[in-house]
C-alpha cells in the first residue's frame, strides 16, 4: 500500500499558495513607491510587450546585475534568484508613471531576447550589458562589443573577473 496513490474524498482541498500581487499576469512587488515587475525568462518579451501597450513608451535604461556575491537579494516569493539579473526601466511619460522589469538570468545560460524591436534605444544598453557581464541578448542587430576592445577576454564588471592593473606612467613637471 505504500506505492499507492491514497485519496481522502472528504479532504479539504490543497490551499493555493499566495503568491501576492501581480501585473500583466507576473509577479508584482514594491520598491520605494515603483512598481517592479519580476517576469521569467519566457515571459519578458511578452511583458515588455503589454507593458508598451499600456503606454510605457519610453525604455530609460537596460542594465545588469551580478549578484554572485549577494544572494539576499529581495523578489517575491516564486521567483528563484540566479546569478544575473537584467534590469530594464521603463517611462510613461503622459500617465507620468515608472515602471522596473527585474529579470532573473542563469549563469549557465546568459541570455535574453533584445528589446530593440519594443524600444529600438536599448540597442546600446544591451550591447553594453552583453560586453561587460557576458548576458547575449538574442536577435539583436549589433551585437558586437561596445565599451572594450573586440579580443579583449572575459567580462569585466562581472564579480569573478580578475582584478588587474595598468601601469600609470606621470610625467615629472618641471620647476615644481
Amino acid at each position: 500500500m505504500a506505492d499507492e496513490d491514497v485519496t481522502d474524498d472528504n479532504a479539504a482541498p490543497a490551499a493555493e499558495v499566495d503568491s501576492g500581487p501581480t501585473m500583466f499576469g507576473v509577479p508584482c512587488s514594491d520598491d520605494r513607491g515603483q512598481q517592479v515587475l519580476h517576469p521569467r525568462r519566457d515571459e519578458y518579451l511578452d511583458v515588455l510587450a503589454m507593458a508598451a501597450a499600456d503606454g510605457f513608451e519610453l525604455c530609460v535604461d537596460v542594465c545588469a546585475v551580478d549578484g554572485l556575491t549577494n544572494r539576499s537579494r529581495t523578489v517575491p516569493p516564486g521567483v528563484e534568484l540566479e546569478r544575473f539579473e537584467v534590469v530594464v526601466n521603463l517611462l510613461d511619460l503622459r500617465g507620468r508613471r515608472r515602471l522596473r522589469i527585474r529579470t532573473q538570468v542563469p549563469a549557465q545560460d546568459p541570455q535574453l531576447p533584445s528589446l530593440v524591436g519594443l524600444y529600438p534605444g536599448a540597442e546600446a544598453p544591451e550591447r553594453e550589458a552583453a560586453d561587460l557581464f557576458g548576458i547575449s541578448f538574442g536577435d539583436h542587430p549589433d551585437p558586437s562589443r561596445i565599451l572594450m576592445p573586440p579580443d579583449w577576454d572575459g567580462h569585466p564588471l562581472r564579480k569573478d573577473y580578475a582584478i588587474g592593473a595598468i601601469p600609470v606612467q606621470f610625467k615629472a613637471v618641471e620647476g615644481r
